[in-house]
């Protein structure tokens, strides 16, 4: 058999060598492609890799009687005129802010979501199926088998029912909510709820009310519905189909069971948890709130003619939080229980847990400063206070749901930061501390979503057995594992195994966990493992297709010397054709803000928005400072009482003079970039620094003393402590000093960093004679998330950047 052999070389390619060395080419493998150049062969595939043309092209030549130099002069044509129709073909198209947002690319992002029942089964809803095969199934991880848990079709048509025909809302594909035994999921649905019942794959309707429902939750049992309306608590009974009123006196200002703006956002973060089921199903714990005395901030908008102004209670720095306390109810009752705790012994409710025993109420409290935490347990009955302990920092207290109380009803686990690195800590309930648990110059670290300020690092715990589960940063600060420890804190072990990042959902019984796992080159992955470290099972693989289909780039991970020798961890992506003899600019994101890491050994989906930089021409860096890098507390409390100043601005420099020292970058065309304290310090470094020649500042804070209070005393303390810090780190007196191009972009209904940041700072750049230049857009929100405001500033950021760098 005459051949043409091709071999794939190291960068992935296939290597086609012509009969007769008459042309040698490389391509990506397309059998289809290929022969369509050379259409008499047939293409085989052997267990090497080598792909064969047979004899058949050859016999075809001969019957046309060809010589060997005609042979040749086709085969030259034919490579010469075709192979770059070939090489065109197989090019990975272009990724553009046009097609940024293609499916294929978003696809890489996601995962079947799952969710462990109280039996050690599973629900999986698997999102990477097409939408018309996409149902919910059950999922039994001893031996693998799914099987469909709801007739989806059924169920949409007995929704139908409750509606004019033609007139039923959208149903979302999953509820909100799934009991613990997985017969009924939770819906709301234009501010009213229906309860599906999974095995007949029919709905209850809850409720029907002009005024909407919000914050609803399924009691443990699963009988029993808690719901919000008008600002009062509600529990309706699913089987005797009966709505009770749980509170009465809900106003403008009084929220029971719901959160006030700066509860929501920085204690329970962004989620309205307001109210706390007992473990029997019989009483609810809830807060209340008094936010009469904050004060109002105000948002006009562009609608109707005469424009509609909406109000948000928001307290900002130095001024009055909103009085909260803690009640319990029973369901069946008439009454609340207050718990009895001395309103000036602390500033925040930060957490409410039930006990086991269904007796007392666990409630930790911050004081104004936030440098204490108190432990109370709150009895269900009386309200009388038992005060547990108290843990203190000398910055602040971060928020963390890790705290457990152990079944033999003597013991718990909290973590603290009191040793400088997150650990857990074991007590007894007298408040007696019995051992710390994780102990190293590391920190235990929340594996999942959700608000990186709001912690929980524990996966589960066997109290048969004494062991702990947690994820934590001590493998590399850059990654999550999950790892297991006695309760003594002795037998510690790590359970992943491959570099990157673990996010463990683990089996009520500990027996088994979900990883999704991924790192800086590979798309999420969602595997089923023992906890014993042995994969069960695979859900679904890393899928790269979008990513292979534009060529995009996922970087690199590298450690930047600070002037002191401090390692700044930095992510670099250059261009797929980089070529290390040009000279390219920089564009640099940053964001900044306390143990709030932006580089870390994961798949990113600011991947998506560099590969569009990266074909304009750009190398895009990322860097964190020392005190954001999540390593520990001390560096963390760096910030204290000096935001916006030299912790940030110093490691950023020492950064870019390492980067500017590189031969293929122009030092003279380094670009900066951020959003919320991105933007922050973006202004900072535009300032305060002549590194950037540009820079886009996002929704920044300009002075600390326009946020909120829990956080922004958090690291600034109050004027009263700190007055000469604030004025210090304020950027408003920077302005004078801008250095190159700025453009500066706000929402006008941002109610989490008010424009009124934005208009202050734009004041002193007018005063100074500073130009700059603006973008406001009209009532969005802090994260400009509609689709015609986000491709609009995407073309906006673009555009800026090629006028300016």
């Amino acid at each position: 058999m005459v051949t043409a052999v091709g071999t794939f070389n190291r960068s992935g390619r296939v290597c086609w060598m012509v009969p007769f060395g008459i042309a040698r080419f490389c391509d990506y493998f397309h059998p289809l492609v290929i022969s369509n150049i050379f259409p008499l062969t047939t293409l085989c595939v052997t267990p090497m890799n080598e792909v064969h043309f047979t004899e058949n092209c050859w016999k075809g030549i001969v019957m046309n009687k060809r010589s060997p130099f005609q042979i040749c002069s086709r085969l030259v044509v034919v490579v010469g005129v075709l192979v770059p129709l070939l090489l065109l073909a197989q090019e990975p198209q272009r990724l553009t802010l046009d097609n940024m947002n293609d499916p294929t690319i978003m696809q890489a992002f996601s995962t079947p979501r799952v969710w462990w029942l109280e039996d050690n089964t599973a629900l999986i809803y698997d999102t990477r199926k097409p939408p018309m095969e996409r149902t919910l199934e059950r999922f039994n991880p001893a031996d693998g088998k799914r099987a469909p848990h709801v007739d989806a079709a059924k169920a949409l048509e007995h929704f139908k029912t409750f509606f004019p025909e033609g007139k039923a809302p959208f149903l979302p594909p999953m509820p909100s909510e799934i009991t613990k035994d997985g017969t009924r999921g939770l819906y709301l649905i234009g501010g009213d709820l229906f309860v599906l019942e999974f095995a007949p794959a029919t709905f209850q309707r809850v409720t029907d009310t002009p005024d909407p429902e919000r914050s609803a939750n399924l009691s443990p049992d699963g009988l029993k519905v808690a719901f919000v309306r008008a600002n009062d608590l509600y529990a309706y009974d699913l089987e005797a189909k009966k709505e009770r009123r749980l509170t009465n006196d809900g106003s403008e200002t009084i929220l029971n069971g719901t959160l006030s703006w700066v509860y929501w956002e920085e204690i329970f973060g962004r989620q309205d948890i307001g109210y706390w089921w007992s473990k029997d199903s019989k009483a609810v714990a809830f807060l209340r709130t008094d936010e009469s005395m904050v004060s109002v901030q105000h948002y006009v908008d562009i609608a109707p003619w005469t424009p509609t102004v909406t109000k948000q209670r928001y307290p900002k720095v130095g001024e009055k939080n909103p009085d909260v306390k803690v009640g319990i109810i029973e369901i069946e009752g008439s009454t609340t229980t207050w718990a009895q705790l001395d309103p000036s012994s602390f500033e925040y409710i930060i957490r409410v847990d039930w006990l086991p025993n269904n007796k007392q109420v666990a409630v930790r409290t911050n004081n104004r400063l936030q440098t204490e935490l108190d432990l109370h347990l709150i009895d269900r009955f009386t309200g009388k206070a038992k005060h547990v302990l108290k843990d203190l920092n000398e910055g602040w207290i971060n928020i963390s749901d890790d705290l457990f109380f152990l079944k033999d009803g003597k013991h718990l686990i909290i973590s603290s930061e009191r040793d400088g690195y997150e650990h857990l800590y074991r007590f007894t309930l007298e408040g007696k501390l019995v051992n710390q648990i994780t102990k190293g110059n590391w920190a235990i670290r929340s594996s999942g979503g959700g608000a990186f300020w709001v912690r929980q690092a524990v996966a589960g715990i066997d109290e048969q057995n004494g062991w702990i589960y947690f994820t934590a940063l001590e493998r590399s600060p850059l990654e999550k594992h999950l790892y297991r420890i006695k309760v003594d804190g002795s037998g510690m072990k790590r359970l992943t195994t491959e570099a990157g990042t673990h996010a463990i959902n683990m089996s009520p019984n500990t027996k088994f966990y979900f990883d999704r796992f991924s790192n800086i080159s590979t798309p999420p992955s969602l595997a089923l493992y023992e906890t014993g470290g042995t994969k069960k099972t695979t859900l679904a693989d890393p899928n790269p297709a979008g990513f292979e289909k534009y060529g995009l780039q996922t970087g690199e991970l590298i450690q930047i010397p600070a002037r002191d020798g401090f390692l700044l961890p930095a992510h670099i992506t250059k261009p797929r054709d980089f070529d290390p003899s040009m000279k390219y600019p920089v564009i640099v994101n940053v964001y900044g803000g306390p143990s709030a890491p932006q580089v870390s050994n994961s798949f990113s989906f600011g991947a998506v928005w560099e590969n569009v930089l990266l074909n304009e021409g750009y190398i895009c860096m990322t860097v964190d400072n020392r005190a954001a890098t999540a390593i520990s507390k001390k560096l963390e409390n760096l910030f204290l009482k000096r935001s916006l100043g030299e912790v940030e601005l110093d490691d950023l420099v020492d950064a870019m003079h390492w980067m500017k020292r590189q031969p293929y970058v122009d030092p003279d065309r380094f670009g900066i970039w951020g959003w919320s304290g991105g933007g922050s310090n973006t202004i900072l470094a535009m300032t305060r620094s002549k590194e950037f020649k540009a820079g886009i500042a996002g929704a920044g804070v300009t002075d600390f003393r326009f946020y909120d209070t829990k956080w922004g005393e958090a690291m600034m303390k109050t004027e009263k402590e700190n007055l000469e810090g604030f004025e210090t780190y304020s950027l408003l007196k920077y302005a004078k000093d801008l250095h190159g191009r700025l453009l500066i972009i706000h929402g006008t209904h941002d109610d989490n960093v008010h424009i009124q940041n934005t208009w202050r700072f734009v004041d002193e750049l007018v005063k100074a004679n500073k130009l700059f230049e603006l973008m406001v857009y009209p009532m969005r929100k802090h994260g400009v998330g509609d689709m015609a405001g986000r491709r609009h500033m995407n073309h906006l950021m673009l555009d800026f950047w090629k006028r300016n760098l």
